[in-house]
């Protein structure tokens, strides 16, 4: 039986290896620090997506009142918002990173990061364009460590879900808004597809399209406006009763409470737990985890009403998650992340970076390396394939950020020899040893160090 292994869980669980040593010595230990205060979120802080709304609408700078009465106006009013919401877009960027760099909790970091791209959500419009951050420190973050229904629930209220989705177009066609509306009204069935085939049940999971369009009918209804933030209106909602996987929901008078009651049946469905405990299986260890692994997660997540530490627990219990032979490329924000604690990089590194330098040396790099910030091409969020991120332009992007971008933040910059028990802890081919002890100064070795097959897999 493979053992636990401190490097890996710094590597493949956490956030990357620092020169002060892993940061874990036993799995129990990261489960015990999982359930711990989330001492990050309360350093670096983050507005959740509320309280930006809260404080966008006193600065007059969204709700009706914002609105300028000419065309010439509302426009230069988006722009002014616009660039604000980009401004801080740029500064929670900044603390989502250096909560990566300065965390002994990186598995929290990590979860954070696959749940965020499970739940994937890409605002549009002057106001929500920028929006995503906040949404995930209010409808992610603090349920990584609860039940999947909580956080299934919070996202189905999130006003960067409803908008992604469409569901301000969705209006039920026996309700009492279709039948007084001067204008076509109909039912969007988006918000209820991507619930049953990416946030529940799986893409093979057992529903059939008369399940997509019951679905629909029952979450009309859920809406959001700047002003008044989530809200249920029954007068836009389908009247009851909605047949779902073969249950009924609702009545004649159309209630949140039954969206809810159909949210915790299908965060209860066994397709729910074997694709949710596959997708983590997948994205920690490899395309192709064990399947006793995935066997053994559904059952915790069944005998456990979806609770999600008894399931990170199964995972990290398995001999398959200390497996020292490679695992996945790292996506662009984990080699970064994981580059940046290699060389000794903490918050301080990143507070005195200018925004220019944030975005140019970070936020750019992060694109050219195929992963647009909060912008994945699809619901479905990013791809966990290793050829989805090592492609010639992509690969050619990350050598040139680990051969140019290092030392413009750290000055000196450590010696690359040195860097190499750091970075792979004695686990650096010999290949690598001779090509960076032959590197002609500091940047270039470093270089060679963070672009290497070695430094880019999990």
């Amino acid at each position: 039986m493979t053992a636990f292994d401190p490097i890996l869980a710094d590597i493949r669980f956490g956030c990357g290896l620092r020169p002060s040593g892993p940061d874990y010595d036993s799995a129990r230990q990261m489960l015990r620090r999982l359930s711990g205060p989330d001492r990050m979120a309360a350093r670096f802080v983050i507005p959740t997506f509320d309280a930006y709304r809260l404080h966008l609408l006193e600065a007059g700078q969204i709700g009706s009142a914002s609105l300028p009465d000419d065309p010439a106006g509302r426009l230069a009013a988006g722009r002014v918002l616009r660039n604000a919401v980009k401004a801080d877009q740029t500064e929670w960027f900044r603390a989502r990173l250096q909560r990566r760099l300065q965390t002994s909790d990186g598995f929290r970091e990590r979860l954070v990061s696959f749940w965020a791209d499970h739940f994937t959500a890409i605002g549009s419009g002057n106001f929500l364009v920028g929006m995503n951050t906040p949404y995930v420190e209010e409808s992610i973050r603090p349920h990584v460590t609860g039940s999947f229904h909580t956080m299934l629930a919070a996202v189905t209220r999130a006003p960067m879900m409803l908008s992604y989705l469409d569901q301000h177009r969705s209006f039920g066609p026996n309700s009492p808004a279709a039948a007084a509306s001067t204008r076509p009204t109909g039912l969007n069935e988006n918000l209820a597809r991507e619930m049953l085939e990416l946030h529940t049940l799986g893409v093979t999971g057992p529903y059939t399209q008369t399940d997509v369009r019951q679905l629909a009918e029952l979450l009309t209804g859920l809406r959001f406006n700047v002003e008044t933030g989530f809200r249920f209106a029954p007068q836009i909602a389908e009247p009851g009763p909605e047949i779902v996987l073969g249950t009924g929901y609702g009545g004649d008078a159309a209630r949140i409470e039954d969206i809810d009651a159909a949210l915790i049946d299908l965060a209860r469905h066994p397709a729910t737990a074997q694709h949710l405990s596959r997708k983590l299986a997948v994205h920690f260890l490899g395309d192709q985890p064990d399947e006793t692994l995935i066997t053994a997660m559904t059952a915790r997540y069944m005998d456990t009403d979806g609770n999600l530490p008894a399931v990170y627990e199964v995972l990290l219990s398995h001999p398959s998650a200390w497996d020292p032979a490679p695992g996945n490329i790292k996506q662009p924000i984990d080699f970064i992340a994981s580059s940046l604690r290699a060389l000794g990089g903490t918050a301080a590194h990143l507070a005195v970076l200018d925004p220019k330098t944030v975005n140019r040396a970070l936020l750019y790099p992060l694109s050219r390396m195929g992963q647009v910030w909060e912008t994945p091409t699809g619901p479905d969020g990013w791809p966990e394939e290793d050829a989805a991120w090592i492609t010639p332009l992509r690969l050619a992007a990350r050598v040139d950020w680990s051969m140019t971008v290092p030392a413009r933040i750290f000055r000196p910059l450590p010696d690359p020899r040195g860097l190499l028990d750091t970075a792979l802890s004695g686990r650096a081919p010999k290949s690598l040893i001779f090509a960076v002890s032959a590197a002609e100064d500091r940047p270039s070795g470093v270089g060679v160090l963070l672009s290497s097959p070695a430094f880019q897999r999990m």
